[in-house]
């Protein structure tokens, strides 16, 4: 009998053991699919180190389709250049581009209805029976531009209020001490000119170096936003690297192309260190909850502890004070309280690192009511809030509430769990909700949620923007474009495409890739860029030939693309991204229009670095 108990016993253990197996297998997969943006397309693929899930700068959403990360070679493997099809003398595109697609830029004063855009892109707020049609919502923000942006009457437009009263502190220029705001000017080389309106300004957090993601943000910023009524306030964490902001300034070799606009005023370095108490607005900050009946006694500066986690001064300024533990205890995920306490503090917009700007953010900002977060992919839960791009007003009730839960959850500030808390006390329609076609259009294709039409491009996974090589077309991303059919380069009389061009090859070729050896006898290479820039262009020996690839048809009417982490992933040569880094290079190198039609009179930007791996 004990014999046979023994027997059950252990094949009970044994069934637990592979039960437990099989789920951790699942759960295993699961995972790597979150990560990687796609399933796995072999089993080697199953050992390999996904990338790290999180990066300072970005938000908790980036889990979402991060993929395995190849660090590029940094030696320069020039021996493997191809003169016929290299990095310098491949054309972006074999049809021609339309750069001015957007038509002409919002006027200072418009503004958009965002109650009008949740309405059209979600439906009703209990059934949200919009919300899977990511197309349609695309379609609405290209087309219908007439239903969602208005210009207020005269006498109640943002430009023509007093800057004294304004929300942004500087909206001005001048520390808002005018009595009106100055005429337009543009932006030149050495002024970022004046805005006829309130100046907003956009925050991102950022630790470390920068990194060509750093670059691709900010040069979508230049390339899209109205500049002289913008400015960037790049949060460097002072908590991890207390000589942060110095580092960028003075010791960082790819920040260094952005020096002149530091000194300009466009982009303005702060460092961030977690306030141990932040200022909050005046009227009842308990959430309903009530001040203490017999409030604490004052202290040695006259402050009195009114509420939970709440002090007031002898002003009778409030303030929400974090005790000596929770300032032990700092959120591993910084840039989640990061937005919140910036928003605040500052107001305007936050933005993740890894957001690339598709069109001027500021009829989003300038209204009254301009609180707004992402839905979290495809998920309806009135909660499920993404917060990679948002806008809080500054030191208002909602923001205030919004802080306070945060901190009081233990300096939880995870969007989804803010989101439930502002759903349990009704306040998550004070917070509004866009959908993702409007910032991250692929986020509901990915969670497999999309009804109706694919969008434009047609992409399934968060790695397809990055691929050039044997990826056109890529399942089909052109399943659902309905537009005229695009005009081939090659059919123009243009001297600007490289095929078209009249060359001696043979004698360019021959100093294109010249091997040499160096100092210690070992044989090496170096290339000549200029003459690899002019040779013939073969596209038949190209691993990355170019395609009918063009920024007008990169997601047209959303505001931004949401990358998702990849973070030392680089773009393949003719990818969507390549595309776009292409575009902008040629609007800063002053050759090009953006897609407002303007040209750029700023300071040139250097162009983005060769990635070796694929020239």
């Amino acid at each position: 009998m004990a014999k046979k108990s023994c027997a059950r016993n252990f094949w009970a253990v044994l069934q637990s053991v592979l039960v437990a197996a099989m789920l951790y297998g699942f759960f295993y997969v699961a995972l790597l699919v979150i990560q990687r943006g796609s399933f796995p397309k072999s089993p080697a693929e199953l050992y390999k180190n996904p990338a790290p899930n999180h990066h300072p700068g970005s938000s908790s959403s980036d889990n979402v389709g991060s993929g395995i990360i190849n660090l590029p070679s940094t030696k320069l493997q020039v021996e493997n250049i191809k003169p016929n099809a290299n990095w310098f003398n491949r054309p972006e595109s074999l049809v021609v581009p339309k750069d001015d697609f957007m038509g002409k830029r919002p006027g200072v004063d418009t503004i958009a209805n965002i109650t009008r855009l949740v309405e059209q892109c979600r439906g009703s707020y209990e059934n949200i029976e919009k919300m899977p049609y990511v197309q349609d919502c695309l379609k609405f923000l290209e087309n219908g531009e007439k239903e969602y942006f208005y210009t207020p009457p005269r006498g109640e437009r943002a430009s023509e209020q007093s800057p004294k009263y304004a929300e942004y502190l500087n909206s001005d220029g001048a520390d808002n001490s005018l009595a009106g705001y100055p005429s337009y000017k543009s932006a030149t080389k050495s002024s970022i000119g004046q805005c006829n309106g309130p100046i907003v300004p956009y925050h991102v957090y950022w630790a470390g170096p920068a990194t060509w993601r750093v670059e691709l943000f900010i040069k979508s910023h230049f390339y899209t936003q109205n500049i002289p009524c913008v400015r960037l306030w790049l949060w460097l964490d002072g908590d991890r690297d207390p000589d942060a902001v110095d580092k960028m300034l003075n010791h960082d070799p790819l920040f260094e192309k952005f020096l002149p606009f530091v000194e300009r005023g466009d982009i303005v370095l702060k460092t961030w260190k977690f306030p141990s108490r932040i200022p909050l607005p005046k009227g009842d900050n308990t959430d309903g909850v009530g001040y203490y009946k017999t409030p604490g006694k004052p202290n040695s500066k006259n402050e009195t502890l009114v509420a939970d986690g709440l002090i007031r001064d002898a002003n009778d300024q409030e303030w929400l004070v974090l005790t000596e533990k929770q300032m032990t205890f700092l959120p591993v995920a910084v840039s989640d309280a990061v937005r919140f306490v910036v928003l605040h503090l500052h107001g305007g917009a936050y933005f993740d690192m890894d957001v690339v700007m598709l069109r001027d953010m500021r009829p989003l900002l300038i209204g009254d009511q301009h609180s707004f977060a992402e839905r979290w992919g495809g998920h309806p839960s009135p909660g499920e809030y993404n917060t990679a791009i948002m806008s809080l007003t500054a030191n208002s009730s909602l923001s205030s509430y919004l802080l306070r839960g945060g901190v009081r959850m233990g300096l939880n500030f995870h969007p989804r769990v803010i989101g439930v808390m502002a759903v349990k006390d009704r306040r998550n329609q004070e917070f509004q909700m866009l959908e993702t076609a409007v910032f991250d259009p692929i986020w509901t294709e990915f969670n497999w949620d999309r009804l109706g039409k694919c969008t434009v491009p047609c992409i399934h996974d968060y790695g397809q923007v990055f691929k050039g090589k044997n990826a056109f077309p890529l399942q089909d991303e052109w399943e659902s474009f309905e537009g005229e059919q695009f005009k081939l380069a090659s059919e123009t009389k243009s001297p600007t495409h490289f095929w078209e061009m009249k060359r001696s090859p043979s004698r360019i070729e021959q100093r294109a890739v010249v091997p040499r050896t160096d100092k210690a006898g070992a044989s090496a290479a170096t290339y000549d860029r200029d003459a690899l820039s002019k040779t013939e262009y073969k596209i038949e020996e190209d691993n990355y030939p170019p395609t009918n690839r063009t920024m007008e048809n990169f997601f047209r009417g959303a505001f931004t693309y949401h990358v998702h982490n990849q973070w030392l992933k680089n773009p393949e040569p003719s990818s969507w991204l390549n595309v776009i880094q292409r575009a902008q290079d040629g609007f800063f190198s002053h050759g090009r229009m953006n897609p407002y039609g303007e040209k750029w009179d700023g300071p040139s930007i250097p162009e983005y670095e060769v990635s070796w791996e694929y020239a």
